[in-house]
């Protein structure tokens, strides 16, 4: 699918606004959704055929010029061998026509994106875990979400209805007087729409090209450290020696009752039963729906909460330091992973990220993930060697200084932007990391040998360096030969 690059002076930004839809247009909705996923189903049996007709020919000793070519994955390729046989194949035969077009592109470009992953993957050219050959999704346990490119695509005069190819006109629960406001006046355009079904009620998010001003900062010449935690939410220690604690609300921990409660009614019904085909029951179905409500109400105001702190933090100050936390780590901790994962780390940094480029134009530093910002005292700069996670206070052995341990971080994370001396200032210049030294070391690049292998030492270990020239890129068979 080709790739929209927005023009000087206009974003592209989504609008999502919840839907209201009747039972015909509801089923509809599914009806698209299952689609996509039967679609997306089908491209992989179809690449991966060919792979498993490789692997039993050369048991037999097939030649390699001989083998099962290659079946290609790109979005054209899929595509036309789509159009060929859904007419013919009774997986599609009889229903197909009632859904549109975009509901099968929908599935064959996101199992084209799968098998595209999974090769740069096998290459070593996505960073990240390693992604294995894309699997069947399950009806039970995929997601609802198809995405419309062409057609009608648009939001209706009267604030209350969006129009959506083969759906038609389906009633928004909130007015779209914001995205309307923007269309009328020339300074917004639809791009596409993607309806999803998630927190338990349909939503249309409209991807749109927008004309955006700057918006100019309370204090564009301050800045603020931003150490974030569990015991609070955020401190925010700013360039002027003010720091301030943002408790954590804890909402997940607040819902914890009543979501025992639904829990306990959920399992005296009588529930699904994949083994021997059982179905739920409608009293199961009815305090499911209870116990899921707890669980998007968690959600709302978590969303809720990291929005507006954001929003303030990108409206106030024209520098922001953050750390770069590796928070897949540290949900492995078995003691703190609910609570980590109920603040929302990532969430907060993705949203920064977004807020201080394209609304106010505004630096946000990012820290090394290795810089020692609890560890390092904010008065004389001296780093201890071990601070454990249950010592709340910081205490230097050098100078003296006595100071909560969180706000030792931010006053060291607010510093970060003094030393900053590259960059720009510009939207355009965002996300550079900071250069740290934790543990005095200078992460300087050396080359030491080990025996026959040459390695690159640096401060985090050694790994092996890459011998002769560079490694080309290898074509897709040769990434398929891996699998």
């Amino acid at each position: 699918m080709k790739k929209f690059k927005a023009q000087p002076g206009f974003v592209v930004q989504a609008f999502r606004f919840a839907l209201d839809p009747n039972a015909a247009q509801e089923r509809a909705l599914r009806s698209h959704c299952g689609a996509a996923r039967a679609a997306y189903n089908w491209a992989v049996s179809w690449v991966t055929a060919s792979w498993w007709q490789r692997r039993a020919e050369e048991t037999y000793g097939v030649p390699e010029a001989e083998l099962t070519p290659w079946r290609p994955w790109s979005l054209p390729s899929l595509r036309k061998a789509f159009n060929a046989v859904k007419q013919d194949d009774p997986r599609f035969a009889g229903w197909w026509e009632e859904n549109s077009k975009e509901a099968y592109s929908t599935g064959l470009a996101n199992a084209a994106a799968a098998f595209d992953n999974y090769a740069k993957s096998k290459n070593g050219k996505r960073r990240g875990k390693k992604r294995g050959p894309p699997r069947f999704k399950v009806k039970r346990k995929a997601r609802l979400a198809c995405r419309f490119t062409t057609g009608t695509i648009r939001v209706e005069g009267d604030s209350r209805h969006v129009t959506l190819p083969r759906l038609g006109a389906i009633r928004t629960h909130e007015p779209t007087g914001s995205l309307l406001a923007r269309v009328q006046a020339g300074t917004a355009r639809i791009l596409s729409a993607t309806v999803r079904h998630e927190c338990g009620r349909w939503f249309a998010s409209f991807q749109v090209e927008a004309k955006r001003d700057l918006v100019r900062v309370a204090r564009p010449e301050a800045a603020v450290g931003v150490d974030l935690g569990v015991k609070s939410l955020a401190v925010l220690a700013d360039s002027t020696g003010e720091i301030r604690t943002v408790p954590n609300p804890r909402y997940y921990d607040q819902a914890l009752k009543p979501l025992r409660r639904a829990s306990r009614t959920v399992s005296r019904r009588q529930g699904p039963d994949r083994r021997t085909g059982r179905k739920p029951s409608k009293r199961w179905e009815k305090a499911n729906a209870a116990r899921n409500k707890v669980h998007h109400r968690v959600t709302n105001l978590r969303a809720d909460a990291l929005h507006k702190l954001t929003t303030a933090l990108a409206a106030e100050y024209g520098t922001i330091v953050i750390e770069d936390l590796n928070v897949a780590g540290m949900l492995k901790n078995r003691r703190l992973a609910r609570r980590i994962a109920d603040v929302g780390f990532g969430e907060i940094r993705r949203q920064l990220t977004y807020k201080t480029r394209q609304r106010h134009g505004t630096r946000l530093v990012v820290a090394d993930r290795w810089y020692p910002s609890s560890k390092s005292c904010s008065g004389c700069g001296a780093v201890k060697a071990k601070l454990p996670l249950h010592v709340r206070t910081y205490e230097c052995d050098v100078c003296g200084l006595v100071i909560d341990r969180d706000d030792n971080a931010g006053l060291n994370l607010v510093a970060l932007a003094a030393t900053r001396s590259t960059g720009t200032g510009v939207a355009g210049d965002r996300d550079t990391p900071v250069v740290s030294k934790p543990r005095g070391a200078d992460q300087k690049t050396r080359t030491t040998r080990r025996g026959r292998k040459a390695t690159v030492g640096r401060a985090d270990g050694a790994i092996p360096a890459p011998r002769g020239k560079e490694t080309r890129d290898r074509t897709q068979t040769e990434a398929l030969t891996l699998w």
